[in-house]
C-alpha cells in the first residue's frame, strides 16, 4: 500500500495512493479522529486491514490535484542517519577533504551513525532554502528511508525486517562547508527544508526484496548517482540491530540508510547546488523526489 499525508485547506490527510489511475483516495474518515501517519503506524495491526478492506470503494481525486506533505511531516523525534555506507561513496568522500580527521578511504568498522533535526523534514515537491546566509557549498544525497514500525531494543539481525513497516525516499541535503568547519555532521546536515522526503510511504509487504531496488539521483536532468541497496556496506539489519543495542526504536522513527557516489564533492571541482538548480531522487517503487533549489 502506498500512502501519502496531502494538504486539504488548513488541515492535513491521510490517503491511500493508486499510481496506476493516478489518483489518491482520502482515507481520513476510515481513521479514528486525530489520526496522522504516525499514530497510523503505530496502530496499524489494528487498522492497516481497515485500509485493506475500504479504501479502495472511496472516491479518488487526480494525485497531481492536492499538495503532498511529507510522509510523516513532523517525525517523532531526529531521522536517523547513517554515513559513508556504500564503498566508492567512501573513497569519493575520502578524497573531498571534507571528512574528518582526514582523506581517509578505509572503509568504516561500524556504522556511523548521526542525525538530522525533525524541523530539516519538507515535502516531496517542496523548494529547498538555499540558507545563502550559512552557507555556500550545497550538495545532495540520495538515499532509501526504512520506516520503522514495531518498536523494541535489543532487535537481533534474524527479526530487523519484522520491525520495519515500510519504506520512503529521502534527499539528504548537506551543507558541507558547515559540515567540514564545525567537525560534525549534524549542523550540516539539519538546516529548515534539508530533509525532504516522500513523495509515499510504502509498506513492506509491496517490496518483494528491498536489496534489489535501485536508486538514482539526478541534477537538472543530468545523472549523478545511480547504485542497488544490496550494496549497502551495513544493510537494513546490521543498521537496526546497531541502533537497537541501547536504544529503543519507536513506532514512526525513520532511518536513511546512507547514499552512493555521485554526490556534489565527489566531481572535480565539486558541483555544489545552485539556486533553480532541481533535484530528483528515484527509488524502484518508491516514486519520486523532485525538488527545487529556492
Amino acid at each position: 500500500m502506498k500512502l501519502v499525508t496531502f494538504s486539504a485547506g488548513a488541515e492535513d490527510r491521510v490517503g491511500v495512493v493508486d499510481t496506476g489511475s493516478g489518483v489518491v483516495r482520502d482515507v481520513t474518515g476510515l481513521l479514528p479522529a486525530g489520526t496522522g501517519m504516525l499514530e497510523l503506524i503505530r496502530r496499524w495491526d489494528e487498522l492497516g486491514p481497515v485500509l485493506a478492506d475500504r479504501a479502495g470503494g472511496l472516491d479518488g481525486e487526480p494525485l497531481d490535484s492536492v499538495r503532498l506533505r511529507a510522509p510523516i511531516p513532523e517525525p517523532r523525534r531526529n531521522v536517523f542517519c547513517v554515513g559513508k555506507n556504500y564503498r566508492e561513496h567512501v573513497a569519493e568522500f575520502g578524497r573531498s577533504g571534507y571528512d574528518t580527521p582526514g582523506r581517509s578511504q578505509e572503509l568504516p568498522a561500524k556504522p556511523i551513525l548521526f542525525s538530522k533535526a525533525t524541523t530539516a523534514v519538507t515535502g516531496p515537491f517542496d523548494d529547498v532554502d538555499p540558507h545563502r546566509e550559512v552557507t555556500t557549498e550545497l550538495d545532495y544525497e540520495g538515499e532509501l528511508g526504512v520506516i520503522i514500525g514495531r518498536g523494541g531494543r535489543g532487535i537481533s539481525r534474524a527479526d530487523a525486517f519484522g520491525h520495519v513497516w515500510g519504506y520512503t525516499i529521502i534527499n539528504d541535503v548537506t551543507a558541507r562547508d558547515l559540515q567540514r568547519d564545525h567537525k560534525q555532521w549534524l549542523l550540516g546536515k539539519s538546516l529548515d527544508t534539508h530533509c525532504p522526503m516522500g513523495p509515499y510511504a510504502v509498506t513492506a509487504d509491496e517490496i518483494a526484496d528491498v536489496t534489489g531496488l535501485e536508486l538514482e539521483t539526478s541534477v537538472n536532468g543530468e545523472n549523478r548517482q545511480l547504485a542497488m541497496v544490496k550494496d549497502l556496506i551495513f544493510d537494513i539489519p546490521d543498521l537496526i540491530e546497531t541502533l537497537s543495542a541501547g536504544i529503543t526504536l519507536l513506532a514512526g522513527d525513520i532511518i536513511a540508510t546512507g547514499t552512493p557516489a555521485g554526490v556534489g564533492i565527489g566531481f572535480e571541482p565539486p558541483k555544489f547546488l545552485r539556486s533553480g538548480d532541481v533535484v530528483e531522487v528515484s527509488i524502484t517503487g518508491l516514486g519520486t523526489l523532485r525538488n527545487r533549489i529556492a
